[in-house]
């Protein structure tokens, strides 16, 4: 069967930060070709529409499938499955993705018979096996299936996440892809899932609590592989198990790789394993991301972050003197006043560390959709991408965004001032020899991305399709089970248990 998969176009923060590779989507390609299907993938962060349908003429797929990480993307790719089916009626059109599982029913309302399935849970096998249902007419008994006929059995774990490696030769343009100065960049995947249980997060919701790795020599071999200098690595939460990232920086040295490193982990994590953070600078860690989230303890308690204040500061301490670049996440409240603003601007200026600022987002999938007391002011879903405001703000929402932005432009003219730039210069003066220019025109794109007036104006925008609000809130259970894409798989509870905090 010819094989389309596609991922959506980028989101506002990528048009400054970062444009990463569509890694699952190059896991899922491979499982697919390795089942004997011609597949072909297009990527419309580096893409354009009419690249994507003129594809559509010329390969003529049997089936087109649309990730669907991002809620903010849902409206592009109903539109995009619409246009497929106007194009090609017989061709099988299905979604699959991270947010795609959480709202599976409300896509095939939106797609109104043009998109055939969902495919909630991971994608590497159920992606094969319904490619095998299409043609026997039984796509219902595939796995995470969800149709306007009816719903497959619950979606099923990867257990070996050796079996797929990243269909990497199948994707163009590699070169626009960057996370920062690490331009080009590719991305890899150690571990896949999250033992702990953030309130705002569905990585834990979506793998059942579940926590799988890769081995060594595979990641090895892997990276081996990687014709990009610079690397991402994806994993929610980097080295949990220091044992598995010594072993991979072993087999690192043993094959002679050189590359540079960006990695997210927890503040607790690194604090308990900073042996193997250290060694990981000496392999060419660079940057280290730590969602802090926020800076006081009432504000940790809201996120269930499960660490204090004090160890966010020792993390801090540690990332600094193994000699890291440290990235720090937090959360914006909607309910912040001017007051809160100006307190985390005179935090954020006070460390040399550089901080991201988010808005607090209620997603389909985590805790707080269920639990969250406010009342949405939208129900457009390009505007849940965690740089809108989708809850009732104190301020007035123009004025809220004029305070988040001032504060980003004070948090970036720190790390991307003019006396910044100058010593970075000769590092962007490389990047132009090689013909990179992704982080150079990132930085000038600021003030034209990050704006009051276009983020308060996008609120004005005509709405074609309505996000479901959460229903009224019920009562959990006290593992929220009934929350997870993935059952908890009953045999890797040891494991989850003595990787993650009590309850």
């Amino acid at each position: 069967m010819r094989v389309l998969l596609v991922h959506p176009s980028p989101l506002m923060y990528s048009e400054i930060y970062l444009r990463l590779e569509p890694l699952g989507m190059e896991r899922v390609a491979q499982a697919v070709r390795m089942a004997g299907h011609d597949v072909r993938i297009i990527d419309l962060q580096t893409h354009s529409h009419p690249e994507l349908f003129a594809e559509l003429k010329a390969f003529k797929p049997e089936a087109v499938g649309f990730s669907l990480n991002y809620l903010a993307n849902v409206p592009e790719v109903i539109d995009l499955a619409k246009a497929v089916k106007g194009r090609l009626p017989d061709c099988y059109v299905f979604i699959g993705g991270h947010s795609g599982s959480f709202i599976a029913d409300e896509l095939l309302e939106h797609g109104r018979g043009t998109i055939d399935c969902v495919l909630k849970g991971e994608g590497e096998l159920s992606t094969q096996m319904l490619l095998k249902a299409i043609p026997k007419r039984e796509v219902e008994t595939v796995p995470g299936a969800v149709t306007l006929q009816g719903k497959g059995p619950a979606p099923v774990l990867l257990e070996n996440l050796d079996m797929y490696q990243p269909a990497r030769d199948l994707l163009k343009r590699r070169r626009k892809y960057f996370i920062g100065e690490l331009d080009p960049c590719a991305s890899i995947e150690f571990t896949r899932g999250c033992p702990w249980d953030c309130a705002f997060c569905s990585a834990w919701t979506f793998y059942g609590r579940s926590y799988r790795s890769a081995t060594p020599q595979m990641i090895g071999e892997e990276l081996a592989s990687i014709q990009e200098p610079n690397v991402f690595i994806v994993d929610d939460v980097a080295f949990i198990h220091p044992e598995h990232g010594f072993a991979i920086g072993q087999e690192m040295e043993r094959r002679g790789i050189k590359k540079r490193f960006y990695l997210e982990t927890r503040a607790d994590v690194l604090l308990k394993n900073k042996e193997v953070f250290a060694y990981w600078r000496k392999l060419g860690l660079k940057y280290l991301f730590l969602g802090l989230e926020a800076i006081d303890a009432e504000g940790l308690k809201l996120h269930r972050k499960r660490v204090s204040m004090g160890t966010n500061t020792e993390a801090l301490e540690v990332a600094r003197e193994i000699g890291v670049k440290v990235a720090i996440n937090l959360i914006a409240d909607p309910s912040w006043d001017k007051e809160r603003f100006a307190v985390v601007r005179e935090w954020a200026s006070s460390i040399p560390d550089i901080v991201h600022l988010t808005v607090a987002t209620p997603y389909p999938g985590t805790e707080l959709w269920l639990t969250e007391s406010r009342k949405l002011t939208t129900q457009d879903y390009r505007l849940f991408d965690i740089q809108h405001a989708v809850l009732p703000t104190t301020l007035p929402l123009h004025e809220f965004y004029s305070e988040l932005v001032e504060t980003q432009r004070v948090i970036a003219r720190k790390h991307l001032g003019v006396a910044v730039l100058r010593k970075a210069a000769k590092r962007m003066g490389s990047l132009a020899l090689d013909g990179q220019f992704n982080f150079i025109k990132s930085i000038w794109k600021f003030n034209k991305v990050y704006n009051a007036d276009r983020q308060f104006a996008d609120h004005q925008k005509p709405v074609a399709y309505n996000i479901r609000p959460p229903q009224p809130v019920a009562a959990l259970s006290k593992e929220r089970s009934e929350l997870y894409i993935h059952p908890k798989p009953k045999r890797a509870a040891g494991a989850v248990e003595a990787a993650a905090p009590a309850e």
